[in-house]
């Protein structure tokens, strides 16, 4: 193998890893917001309930 073929797979294997922990981080990122969303929902249900 050659210097070149190495660097080459170093930096595929790096930009693999990267996206990976874009994608986790980004489906967390959706899971917490639909948390937020549910919560606000209920808080409002609550408030709702509380004014009749």
């Amino acid at each position: 193998m050659t210097v070149k073929t190495v660097t080459v797979i170093a930096a595929l294997f790096a930009s693999m890893l990267s996206l990976s922990s874009c994608g986790n981080t980004i489906r967390g990122m959706g899971q917490d917001t639909a948390n937020a969303v549910d919560a606000t929902q209920d808080a409002g249900r609550r408030v709702d309930r509380a004014a009749q």
